[in-house]
């Protein structure tokens, strides 16, 4: 049995993580840590990683960046392998994760969805072929409660597509502002907040009398928790290094 800490225990994508992990065999939320110290889940929750009476094998972050220094201390002090799942992570931040990686194992993804991952996949697929021809634009949707934008999804579609293009492209996040014409190699990204949108993400390749579009949607925070309770159990007992969800795909 794999004994998670769920690190945002009493948010909606730790409420999601914690339904989800019920109906798992071969797990179980040891305890969470949270400002919001409710235990109304059938287990403690804690304000604090100092507070944890135990150790868990292995840990899943889906909090705030404000969190991200506490909790990675903790995983290392503890040698925990750490699942972290929160967007919104500065550039500082995310380089700690691969300096934590030469001693605990990190696994770290942009977005929890395997979808997501997939799309990720096909939109370098789609870049190494319509190569310089097709201009290339990210929109993507989320709730009004959403604190980061434009999301991490969407910046790390973007990655991927600059890969293909050797890092010649140029993000541009805002036009209204630009008064010329589009540059070939702008990689556009758009962000959208309102009402309840879970999640969604459209890459678009316009050419000449032409569109292809890549679309992924997110109906149920369920897809980032299965995800996120999948790379849990993935991680429990690996070796220190720095993993993503390329290499749980790999592995399934």
């Amino acid at each position: 049995m794999i004994k998670i800490l769920l690190s945002g225990a009493n948010g909606r994508m730790g409420r999601a993580i914690t339904n989800l992990v019920a109906q798992t065999a071969d797990a179980e939320i040891l305890c969470g840590v949270d400002i919001n110290t409710e235990s109304a889940n059938g287990f403690p929750v804690y304000a604090d990683f100092a507070s944890v009476p135990s150790r868990p094998d292995v840990v899943i972050d889906f909090s705030n960046p404000a969190n991200f220094e506490k909790l990675m201390d903790y995983a290392e002090s503890e040698k925990l392998p750490v699942v972290v799942a929160t967007t919104g992570l500065s550039k500082e931040q995310k380089e700690r994760l691969h300096e934590a990686a030469a001693s605990i194992p990190v696994f770290f993804s942009a977005n929890m969805s395997l979808g997501v991952n997939l799309i990720c996949e096909l939109a370098k697929k789609a870049t190494r072929f319509l190569g310089e021809n097709f201009d290339i634009e990210i929109v993507e949707r989320h709730h009004n409660q959403k604190l980061d934008a434009p999301s991490g999804t969407a910046l790390a579609i973007a990655d991927a597509i600059n890969e293909e293009l050797s890092g010649g492209g140029r993000y541009v996040y805002d036009r209204h502002s630009v008064r010329k014409k589009r540059e070939s190699n702008e990689i556009g990204i758009h962000a959208i907040r309102g009402g309840t949108i879970v999640g969604d993400h459209t890459v678009i390749f316009a050419g000449d009398n032409e569109i292809i579009e890549l679309h992924h949607h997110a109906s149920s925070r369920e897809v980032f928790a299965t995800g996120a309770v999948k790379a849990g159990l993935f991680m429990a007992g690996r070796k220190p290094g720095f993993y993503d969800m390329t290499d749980l795909i790999n592995e399934s």
